[in-house]
């Protein structure tokens, strides 16, 4: 068997029946044409195939049978220009941070590793724009911004890509007051399934031109085409900032505080909810002395007098729900400290019980529900006897539970996706829905019918289609393509 080659490719789900695929050998023609053209850019070793080949999932799939280094959009182009010749399925990768999947290569095919396309194009302060390449980093574009006066608010937990943060309609600890992706790009340049270069959008701050091109491909996961560079909004960097945690015996108190403070209009930055398991895990990962109950890790924005209004008005929200104490983190590196350990929450749970891996749930339902749905989900956690960890962006009703498991019991496999379809499903019954940030993916396909139903899944399949009728952008997600 050649070296670029996959034997048949089973994925194994949290499903009852794996994936099964056998898929077709890259031609000959192309693997001489990509290594030709790109040299060492090209790859189809088998550590750099693994390294492209998992994501943060608990999936576990074959690699991807070639991996190519691009540095520009025309190398993607071309990339993908011979990828539809030869009917070869491309998977956009960027740092390999997804949590659903998105990055396995399903049906084979080719890594397209833009992690090399990191160009801050233009910062436009006037404009409050900045373009920059798909490969370019969270924290490497507040970098490039910080001697701007002027950030980039969206922080999903890992440092992920800018391209995948847009592919996947990311989110995170600001979006409460911020938004999400969707709400902060502006603009796109994309590679189509056919090889030809578009651009979506543009820096005015709205546009009623024609359909809305740049929403369609900010949350496609790679299925509609591969992002190349992105127009963003940024934000002017607050004149003041001030952190606090606060500490309640119950999670029903802290819940409760947040609906209150959200339903008051008060304009938090952050709130974010996180049960007295993670408390634990997170002291032990980053040497921090928390007190271990469930707490309300906060953020206050604006001006000086702006901030302590929304800090007075907060404080007596929390002692109506017998919070105690604010405690304070005013510099900088203290605060730093304290959202860098809540990013890291995911990795300090996986440390606290060595070998196991996460089946993780994003769900996210009106405000008003959030403490009924939160509340018996995490009474059904308590009752299954699996470790898991609770954390949530609960300021915008999006929280996840992260049930620790071993990935070769299937026991345990099922325990815990059985608590994921119950959790989904109450979620769905508060007219919530099964993601608030990670996407569908592999995981979420079923999930995503229930949600929005056959029809409505039907007429995405329609459009993917229609943008690629060869099937070849990152098959396999989403939905099922069996019928394409």
């Amino acid at each position: 068997m050649n070296s670029y080659t996959n034997p048949q490719v089973l994925v194994s789900q949290a499903k009852d029946q794996p994936i099964s695929v056998t898929p077709k050998d890259l031609p000959l023609e192309l693997i001489e044409t990509l290594r030709q053209e790109f040299g060492e850019a090209f790859s189809v070793a088998l550590a750099i195939r693994e390294q492209h080949g998992q994501d943060e999932s608990s999936f576990i799939a074959p690699p991807p049978q070639a991996v190519v280094f691009a540095t520009s959009t025309k190398e993607v182009q071309r990339v993908v220009e011979l990828a539809a010749q030869y009917c070869t399925p491309v998977i956009a990768f960027g740092v390999g941070s997804s949590l659903e999947g998105h990055l396995l290569a399903v049906r084979g095919g080719i890594s397209l590793d833009v992690s090399r396309m990191k160009e801050v194009l233009a910062i436009n302060t006037e404009d409050l724009t900045v373009t920059v390449q798909a490969g370019l980093t969270r924290k490497e574009l507040n970098e490039a911004l910080k001697h701007t006066g002027f950030f980039f608010p969206i922080d999903p937990g890992a440092d992920a890509t800018i391209g995948g943060m847009s592919a996947t309609r990311a989110s995170g600890t600001n979006a409460v007051r911020y938004g999400t992706m969707r709400e902060n790009v502006l603009a796109l340049e994309v590679v189509t399934a056919q090889g030809k270069i578009i651009r979506t959008g543009t820096r005015a701050k709205k546009s009623s031109a024609g359909y809305d091109l740049t929403r369609l491909f900010v949350g496609s996961e790679g299925t509609l085409g591969v992002i190349t560079e992105i127009t963003l909004k940024i934000h002017p960097q607050p004149e003041s900032i001030m952190a606090a945690i606060c500490s309640f015996d119950t999670i029903a108190q802290a819940v409760n505080s947040t609906i209150e403070i959200i339903q008051m209009g008060i304009p938090i930055a952050r709130v974010e909810l996180i049960d007295v398991n993670s408390v634990r895990m997170v002291n032990q990962y980053a040497k921090l002395s928390l007190k271990e109950d469930p707490l309300l890790l906060m953020e206050f924005h604006g001006s000086p007098l702006s901030v302590q209004e929304q800090i007075s008005a907060v404080q007596a929200i929390t002692q109506d729900h017998q919070g105690c104490e604010f405690e304070w983190a005013k510099t900088p590196e203290e605060r730093n400290k304290l959202w860098g350990a809540r990013h890291h929450a995911y990795f300090a749970a996986l440390q606290s019980h060595p070998g196991t891996r996460a089946i993780s749930t994003d769900t996210c339902v009106p405000i008003s529900r959030l403490a009924d749905c939160l509340l018996d989900s995490i009474q059904e956690a308590d009752e299954s006897g699996l470790p898991y960890f609770l954390v949530g962006h609960v300021g915008d009703g999006n929280f996840h539970f992260g049930y620790l498991i071993d990935p070769k019991n299937d026991m345990e496999r099922s325990k815990a996706e059985m608590l994921n379809t119950k959790l989904v499903q109450r979620a769905l019954s508060m007219n919530g829905t099964c993601s608030g940030e990670h996407g569908i993916g592999l995981h979420k396909m079923d999930f995503l019918v229930s949600e929005i139903g056959e029809d409505a899944v039907d007429l995405m399949r329609h459009i993917k289609s229609a943008l690629d009728p060869l099937n070849i952008m990152n098959p396999g997600k989403i939905f099922t393509d069996k019928d394409l």
